[in-house]
């Protein structure tokens, strides 16, 4: 399993929500640059990055500061919030991002996924955020009631080879994990499954290693100091710490 830990941006900042909520937000870092090289220091290879603002409004406000995080090189790259068209998935892939996350494009345009996964294949993943098993999308502000296991499967029948799925009421609230949802997700053939939302102990990165997901992501407890990184990691890969 791999270890993605996360950057949110929110007006250039490295921030985190608690819960998906704009309005109970905390400030880590106004300099997102150092923040991605300390994880690169602390062993990580890989990297997820949320645009909160984009998520919320669609709005590119932060491409400044995903080019900066870029240019500390050595780290797979993905990055998720507010991208809808394609020529926003040219600009990051451009720019170096590795896999580029499509959230509300992906459920509001089935075809626009359908032809993106066509298009660009495992640069595309879909990120499926759920609260109470339903999809909510726009920065998760707006609920749909689409059952969320059920698009998983949809979007593994249109091509998709990953799914990013964030349990929203576990999010930032630093209270374990939902292994039930992903013990189900696991058990959809041909898609692989990265696991986000209130990863916060070692015994959270050991429980999913054995789930069998491809990998988790990992904010809120680096942020408050409640995990090592470079611990986490380790045990990710079934390695002795």
């Amino acid at each position: 399993m791999n270890i993605f830990p996360a950057i949110d941006i929110k007006d250039g900042k490295v921030v985190r929500l608690t819960r998906g909520d704009y309005n109970a937000v905390t400030v880590y870092s106004s300099d997102a640059a150092e923040v991605a090289r300390s994880f690169l220091a602390s062993g990580a290879t890989f990297l997820h990055v949320v645009d909160l603002d984009g998520a919320k409004d669609g709005a590119l406000s932060n491409f400044d500061t995903v080019r900066e995080i870029l240019s500390v090189g050595g780290l797979f790259v993905e990055i998720g919030g507010g991208i809808r068209d394609e020529a926003r998935i040219r600009r990051y892939l451009d720019l170096g991002v590795s896999r580029v996350i499509l959230g509300t494009a992906a459920l509001r345009d089935p075809e626009f996924l359908r032809a993106m996964l066509a298009a660009y294949g495992e640069k595309i993943a879909v990120g499926v955020d759920a609260r109470d098993g339903k999809v909510a999308v726009e920065g998760w502000l707006t609920d749909t009631g689409v059952d969320s296991v059920g698009f998983c499967r949809q979007v593994r029948d249109m091509g998709a080879k990953t799914v990013i799925y964030t349990d929203i009421a576990k999010d930032g609230a630093m209270g374990g994990t939902n292994l039930e949802i992903y013990r189900t997700l696991v058990s959809i053939e041909g898609l692989e499954i990265v696991a986000s939302g209130g990863v916060s102990s070692e015994a959270d990165i050991t429980a999913l290693r054995e789930t069998g997901v491809s990998a988790a992501i990992v904010g809120k407890a680096i942020y408050a100091g409640a995990l090592d990184l470079s611990r986490a990691i380790k045990l990710a890969e079934g390695a002795a710490v």
